[in-house]
């Protein structure tokens, strides 16, 4: 008797998407999607460099060890892994905030807490909304931002506006990571599904490597920052998840080809 395969019924079978990032957040989006059938690449376009002012940082995770500081904040799961590769100590009377759940996420897998992370959108402006009703309405505060140098200062600006004492530390930068000659290719001729797009940074290297998207391939943003940041370097975006986390990112694609079957 013949034996014929089972007939693929999950909803992005047969889908083949681009990862622009790789380390253990590439490895559990991949891991994500294949479970609902996509065929996954993993092409990192962005890396970091640590500050070149290392003495700079250094001093201020001496101090933030020292109790210097009321509150800790980090902006992105780069951020933190900057800070352990430093060993840094949070005192347990230091308030850590945490801009959305990926970086909560970072911070308890590095050994860290989070006490602080916006309750419905993972950006800087519901941190600043929520700040006062979860530091106790108190100023003002000493506080540390931890940030990259591209960042643009919204939360150190937005809490030096509300009249805390705020010190401002860049802990890296980011580079571009040219992608592999073939798979350059396959963006250009349309030969991938989807596109992710996981930051403004990695927008740009969309746009300085690949040019114009075809309009056969789907470019997904990872929030609405992202989002404004890609069309901002000329990046299509055809569809944008709500939050800036993985399940988001998942549902979303997972919702866009249900609708579209």
């Amino acid at each position: 008797m013949a034996h014929t395969s089972p007939i693929e019924t999950r909803p992005l079978a047969g889908q083949r998407i681009l990862i622009p990032r790789g380390g253990p957040w590439g490895d559990q989006v991949a891991s994500a999607l294949r479970s609902q059938g996509a065929s996954t690449v993993i092409a990192p376009m962005t890396n970091y460099v640590v500050t070149d002012d290392a003495e700079g940082l250094q001093s201020a995770l001496n101090r933030l060890a020292a109790g210097e500081f009321d509150v800790v904040t980090f902006s992105s799961s780069t951020t933190v892994d900057v800070v352990a590769a430093y060993r840094a100590i949070i005192p347990g009377a230091t308030k850590v905030a945490a801009v959305g759940e990926t970086t909560a996420t970072a911070l308890s897998a590095a050994g860290y807490r989070a006490d602080l992370v916006p309750a419905e959108e993972n950006t800087v402006e519901a941190l600043l909304d929520q700040w006062a009703e979860a530091t106790g309405g108190v100023i003002p505060l000493k506080v540390l931002t931890i940030r990259s140098e591209q960042s643009i200062p919204i939360l150190t600006d937005g809490l030096r506006r509300i009249g805390h004492d705020v010190e401002s530390v860049v802990a890296y930068r980011t580079v571009g990571i040219e992608v592999d000659p073939e798979i350059a290719e396959d963006v250009r001729h349309g030969e991938f599904d989807i596109l992710l797009v996981t930051s403004g940074t990695v927008a740009e290297q969309i746009a300085f490597q690949f040019g114009e998207i075809p309009d056969v391939t789907l470019t997904a943003a990872m929030g609405p920052r992202t989002a404004r940041d890609a069309r901002t370097h000329g990046v299509r975006v055809d569809v944008i998840a709500e939050e800036q986390d993985i399940d988001a990112l998942v549902d979303l694609l997972v919702a866009y080809a249900l609708a579209s079957a």
